[in-house]
């Protein structure tokens, strides 16, 4: 199995375990997409996978419609897509993608948090070398489908990495991993082709972990919760190798 399928495997359930924390992330994303492609899905790409990823949360159809109400509320939020990024204690290196609406009020947590516990706050683009944002995709895969035809079909639009897997309720699933550049074109293949998307995402891969005792672990781990329990951080990414 490939490096990213590896990654995101030993880091899915945590990322995935606080449904509340789930649902405001995915609003936060449903708002923006709302407001820079309009409300209707039928002409949004991004907002009807954001809708199939909310499905797969099972985050109810009345707070996905707020969500994509807000986006044409003068006097809703106006969220900026932003990224940090520093080290944290032992070198570990930290990607932090928030979704804010007072710039000046992140980063001044999020550099709080790195400083409060031994890490320390870096420049945009200074982690960007250590990381590579992928595009991920799980579909349902279809009766009879041969996954080496379909790996071979899909590198031209993109995809680099397909691999089987289970969901949460041990259904098979196909997971995709292809340039973020490519997302557009992997999503247009895959709905012209008849695939049930069930979620898709954006995520960062380290390119090379690093191996950390179980103290270092433990303080890296107060630090990566701080971050992730900020209401306008949407994901943490880091180079920490998983415990086995």
């Amino acid at each position: 199995m490939g490096r990213a399928f590896e990654y995101r495997k030993a880091r899915k359930l945590k990322r995935w375990g606080n449904m509340s924390r789930t649902f405001t992330r995915i609003g936060k994303e449903i708002t923006i997409a709302a407001k820079a492609g309009g409300p209707d899905p039928s002409t949004n790409p991004r907002l009807r996978a954001l809708m199939q990823n909310a499905k797969a949360a099972n985050m109810p159809k009345d707070t996905v419609e707020r969500a994509i109400k807000k986006a044409t509320d003068k006097d809703a939020s106006d969220y900026k897509e932003i990224t940090y990024e520093g080290y944290g204690p032992h070198g570990i290196a930290i990607f932090v993608e928030a979704a804010t609406d007072n710039n000046t009020r992140t980063v001044a947590n999020v550099r709080s948090y790195f400083t409060k516990h031994g890490g320390s706050l870096g420049t945009q683009g200074s982690l960007t070398f250590l990381f590579d944002h992928k595009s991920v995709f799980k579909i349902k895969p279809k009766e009879g489908l041969d996954l080496e035809e379909l790996e071979l079909e899909l590198i031209d639009y993109g995809v680099d990495e397909l691999e089987n897997d289970v969901d949460e309720e041990e259904n098979e699933i196909v997971v995709l991993y292809g340039g973020f550049e490519d997302y557009s074109n992997i999503q247009h293949y895959l709905e012209s082709n008849g695939f049930e998307i069930i979620s898709s995402e954006f995520e960062r891969i380290p390119n090379d972990l690093k191996e950390v005792t179980e103290e270092q672990r433990a303080a890296i781990e107060k630090l990566i919760d701080k971050l992730e329990d900020d209401e306008d951080v949407q994901n943490v990414f880091h180079n920490m190798k998983e415990a086995e």
